[in-house]
């Protein structure tokens, strides 16, 4: 029965992002970065991939490129580095002629108790998943303030954002950084017609999750979700879209839980 709710590809295109400009970070490989992607380019967009892992980045690139000819540019940026976030949202002004949705997915996750957790592996999760956000952030918003306003910013934030969960104290830290951050950020930007809002995932299943955490424990967390099965990341990618497009224009400093498990 879990497996009928998911059709696996999802629903056609509505048009929900024509005529948008959208930055994608961390887009390369399978998990929700290049499902954002996909997803913004069926609503009718054209898409900027970001990422630091550029052989993947070109291979991405060029796969859509084939099923979206002429909407995908691609430039290998680190959320990390702020020359690099620079070059990422003005090579997408020079491109397409302006900016319109930013989607901030790139984040770095692990499984280390506190005990054993260096300043080292802390510094780097919180660097690409907060700051880097912030890094972006502030360059998006500037190119739209300078177009006149208007625009939206999506952050990738978690539900471990909200709740406990051992070995994720770096993370959830970073995750609960990004939804405060995305409450004043839109704060900071209204008056300028720009909304900052976000999605937490509970559990998206992705090839990177098998990297950082046991299958058994992925197994587990699976079966404590509301159908059994985690989502698939077109189903994140999905509300990303809504909360890029002009249905959600009076959302603003929301976090979506993309779960049941909301605390």
């Amino acid at each position: 029965m879990t497996g009928a709710l998911s059709p696996g590809s999802g629903p056609p295109g509505r048009g929900l992002l024509i005529g948008k400009i959208v930055v994608v970070t961390a887009a390369a490989g399978a998990g929700i970065g290049s499902a954002v992607a996909r997803r913004c380019l069926d609503e009718g967009a054209r898409v900027v991939l970001g990422d630091r892992h550029e052989r993947r980045l070109g291979e991405i690139r060029d796969e859509l490129s084939g099923a979206y000819p002429g909407k995908v540019w691609a430039i290998p940026s680190d959320v990390t580095d702020e020359a690099a976030v620079r070059r990422l949202i003005g090579g997408a002004v020079s491109r397409y002629g302006r900016l319109d949705v930013l989607v901030n997915n790139a984040g770095l996750g692990g499984d280390r108790p506190v005990t054993e957790m260096s300043d080292e592996e802390w510094d780097l999760v919180l660097d690409v998943t907060l700051t880097g956000t912030f890094r972006c952030t502030r360059a998006a918003l500037r190119q739209m303030i300078a177009q006149g306003g208007g625009g939206a910013i999506v952050n990738n934030a978690s539900v471990l954002g909200w709740r406990a969960q051992a070995g994720q104290a770096h993370y959830a830290a970073a995750k609960a950084g990004v939804m405060a951050f995305t409450r004043c950020t839109a704060m900071d930007v209204a008056a300028h017609g720009i909304r900052v809002n976000a999605v937490a995932p509970s559990l998206a299943a992705h090839p990177f999750l098998s990297k950082v955490m046991s299958q058994s424990d992925l197994d587990l967390l699976a079966t404590r979700e509301a159908f059994g099965r985690a989502a698939e990341p077109w189903e994140v990618a999905t509300v990303v879209a809504f909360l890029a497009s002009d249905y959600a224009s009076y959302l603003t400093g929301e976090v979506i839980a993309v779960s049941s498990r909301h605390p």
